[in-house]
């Protein structure tokens, strides 16, 4: 079910999307409180708004925005919302999201579109390695796309390898979603327990929540060290709360497509202005089709390059490259810019680092320092200046390094409430 919209040439996809501009903006003013009253204090004449280029006149809405005001951004009556969903507060107070019936069609839609971009079909049954409950979005938006695709689907949920491995000899699956750092842990349980993991049902895994890809396109060390030991087919995924989409990979691996029917996505720059193709931007969108609480103009905080050239696959939508960083994230350390994804590639690529959670906070003198706890079953000699000159050699500065029982890591990366594993700490 590839949507003819995503084949079109991009400047007919804009004129789809500026055909909806009006509905969007008069139901903003007519049931959403903040977006009224951001319209009337700016003095903004929706009727103005034609095209995608007309967006600039409207404020960005920021993450911040939405932690402060939560209510006012809810667009239907109680008695209309079906589910209740939060963000992870990763950055923050987590944010409320109610859906209605229609958010929910909508949902399943993206995810079943983005599992066909992902070569899935209905003969496939998924393993799904990520959890329903706890008001997370992720799990419920995936069941629902599996079961509109008309393929199976086993709901696991996270952890477990013994369980994990329990499902996959009773029923087959072929393919994940999952953490990719996950199928690590499933490899070595399945070595430690003499279980030929290679010759399994298994030939995919759609993965979420850690980057699989350079900027360059080719695989991380994460993703390298999931392909060296099994060669099935891994795809990245990008997606948010707040859009209620995904941007997908295809086989090719050339980075996520975008939906234009379901989301309008700029690149924007710290002043709010579009960046040109090929640089890191922020991720801003503007949902479309979301009744419970459409989102307009927000900054997802996320940076990432896009792509318009068309793909092999068929689509000629643009294309969402790696998360470069968040804009939240950026460390200063001694007069270096750094983000953490630069960071867990070089620990990933390190024999010996178990796991690890990366510290930012501020040192005596008013800047920005790094402290990497590394979980370790031994510690060998020079291992921490074997560690520093890596980091020397592909950031030219090298951050504080403190081994810890790889026990106490896990605990840290997974906290009672968390909803997936936490790495990174920012206490500045």
């Amino acid at each position: 079910m590839l949507p003819v919209i995503e084949t079109k040439p991009l400047e007919e996809q804009k004129q789809y999307q500026e055909s909806q501009l009006a509905g969007l903006f008069a139901y903003l003013q007519k049931n959403s409180k903040y977006y009224s009253e951001l319209f009337a204090k700016n003095g903004i004449n929706i009727d103005q708004v034609k095209t995608l280029e007309d967006l600039k006149s409207i404020p960005v809405t920021t993450k911040d925005e939405l932690q402060e005001r939560n209510q006012d951004f809810i667009c239907v009556p109680q008695n209309k919302i079906i589910d209740y969903i939060t963000t992870s507060g990763t950055l923050g107070d987590p944010v409320m999201f109610p859906m209605t019936d229609k958010d929910l069609d909508r949902l399943a839609y993206n995810e079943c579109i983005s599992f066909e971009c992902a070569d899935s079909t209905k003969e496939d049954v998924f393993q799904l390695m990520t959890t329903l409950d706890k008001r997370f979005m992720a799990g419920l938006a995936y069941f629902l796309g599996i079961r509109k695709l008309g393929a199976g689907v086993v709901r696991v949920g996270g952890g477990i390898p013994e369980l994990q491995w329990d499902t996959i000899k009773r029923i087959n699956p072929t393919a994940f979603v999952t953490v990719p750092s996950f199928l690590l842990k499933l490899i070595e349980y399945a070595e430690a327990n003499n279980i030929d993991y290679k010759n399994t049902s298994i030939t995919k895994a759609i993965c979420i929540g850690e980057s699989l890809r350079n900027q360059d396109f080719s695989l991380t060390t994460l993703g390298e060290k999931i392909h060296a030991k099994w060669d099935i087919k891994l795809y990245s995924t990008y997606a948010s709360t707040e859009m209620s989409a995904a941007f997908t990979e295809c086989k090719e691996g050339k980075g996520g497509h975008h939906h234009p029917e379901l989301v309008i996505v700029e690149f924007l720059d710290e002043n709010n202005n579009p960046v040109p193709e090929g640089e890191a931007g922020e991720v801003t969108i503007t949902t479309l089709g979301v009744e419970g609480m459409p989102l307009l103009r927000f900054k997802t905080g996320d940076l990432c390059r896009y792509y318009s050239d068309p793909c092999s696959c068929g689509r000629k939508t643009i294309r969402l490259g790696p998360i470069v960083g968040r804009t939240k994230q950026m460390i200063k350390y001694k007069g270096t810019t750094l983000y953490p994804p630069a960071l867990y590639d070089i620990l990933n690529n390190i024999e010996g680092v178990k796991n690890y959670v990366v510290e930012v906070f501020t040192n005596e003198i008013g800047t920005d320092d790094i402290l990497i706890r590394i979980g370790c079953d031994s510690i060998p000699e020079n291992f921490e200046k074997d560690i520093k000159d890596h980091f020397r050699a592909k950031l030219r500065v090298a951050p504080q390094v403190k081994f810890e029982d790889p026990d106490l890591i896990n605990r840290l990366q997974f906290p009672e409430l968390s909803r997936k594993p936490v790495v990174f700490f920012d206490k500045r």
